[in-house]
């Protein structure tokens, strides 16, 4: 996809599987049931889309997905299913490898969004996955990973950082910042205070990157919030303001943790908001 002399693609990491009733919070299962079929477990199907974007001078990766670095018994927890890995899909779908990228943006350092950040090397020890690669962070973020509470302690490891702060490849940013021309990351809590979202603004069109606090087509609506999230109410007032703007902007939206179709439009249909597919008319 252009978004004028920009490149984007959408890398997907794996499918892999969290609690239907953590990923939808207060919403009945009878109802998310329905857009999001749990297994026998209780666990709905997710994806993690991460975002490549190419201007020319650099290869920008927007979230790494959840990495390999995962012993037996956690890849049954989550039901990681892993077809090839991000450096392969990289390849099959940008043309390009982990050794090109310039510069990884992490939107938050949950497991899910920075495992792909470091591998193993072969004496077991963390480092980078992209060798070549500036790693961006904000300062919020990185603090309160480091010091996270006792409700999200379990989604931060600090394999998925620490190697980077260590090999000098982590820089911390502020809660707003530009990446390259047109591209920026911005702060909204909700599922956290420091999380961000991407917003590309080239040639006319916006794509933006809802991250966690939209995370598949189905958390459209208002009051479909995850359980995760350490600040509910701020995650439907971020909706309230983004969405009335992503419908009137025809924003190109991206789900990162949708299964079956990562990028979609907004559109407001007697006053609420629902996704449609790129080439789905209303």
């Amino acid at each position: 996809m252009k978004f004028g002399d920009y490149r984007v693609e959408i890398i997907p990491d794996c499918e892999f599987r969290l609690d239907g009733g953590a990923m939808f919070g207060v919403v009945p299962r009878n109802l998310w049931s329905k857009v999001a079929p749990p297994d026998d477990q209780n666990r709905i199907r997710m994806n993690m889309n991460c975002l490549f974007i190419e201007t020319g001078k650099e290869r920008i990766l927007i979230d790494t997905g959840i990495g390999d670095k995962w012993s037996d018994k956690h890849r049954a927890m989550y039901a990681i299913d892993r077809q090839r890995s991000l450096d392969e899909s990289l390849q099959q779908i940008a043309d390009i490898g982990c050794d090109d990228i310039t510069i990884v943006i992490n939107t938050h350092l949950h497991f899910d969004h920075a495992g792909g950040n470091t591998k193993l090397d072969e004496s077991g020890k963390a480092v980078a996955a992209f060798p070549n690669a500036r790693y961006f962070i904000s300062q919020a973020e990185y603090e309160h990973a480091e010091g996270p509470t006792d409700r999200d302690r379990a989604s931060y490891f600090t394999d998925n950082w620490r190697p980077l702060k260590e090999s000098g490849q982590l820089e911390l940013k502020e809660a707003e910042y530009e990446v390259v021309p047109g591209l920026r990351m911005e702060t909204y809590a909700g599922h956290n205070r420091s999380m961000q979202c991407p917003r590309l603004e080239h040639d006319g069109r916006t794509l933006f990157g809802f991250a966690d606090l939209i995370p598949t087509r189905a958390h459209v609506p208002f009051a479909w919030v995850m359980g995760y999230d350490l600040y509910p109410v701020e995650t439907v007032e971020a909706k309230k303001k983004l969405l009335p703007q992503a419908a009137g902007e025809e924003w190109t939206c991206l789900f990162y943790h949708d299964p079956e179709q990562a990028l979609g439009r907004i559109v407001e249909d007697g006053g609420k908001f629902r996704s449609l597919t790129l080439g789905e008319r209303v």
